[in-house]
């Protein structure tokens, strides 16, 4: 199982703080959006999260393609949106 956490815009997109996905397998953080947004169709959800900052336990995933980024069972994801303020 992978979790997924959403913070603030994405988090009002979803309707939830969280969602869990079964797999027994890995899955790139690309499959795990798509998830996501399957989750919640008819939302923004997918729009916000490609403007999202992605996190994997504690570890910033950065500008690295998603494509190629590993989620395994057990992790859990974090998606945060852009931070305004000063």
């Amino acid at each position: 199982m992978i979790e997924i956490r959403y913070w603030a815009g994405a988090k009002h997109a979803a309707g939830t703080d969280r969602d869990l996905v079964e797999t027994p397998a890995p899955l790139t953080l690309a499959e795990i959006r798509e998830r996501a947004v399957d989750l919640h169709p008819g939302t923004r959800l997918g729009e916000v999260l490609a403007a999202c900052s992605a996190l994997i336990g504690e570890q910033p995933v950065g500008k690295a393609d998603p494509a190629s980024v590993l989620v395994r069972p057990g992790e859990t994801v974090e998606f945060l949106p852009p931070f305004a303020g000063g």
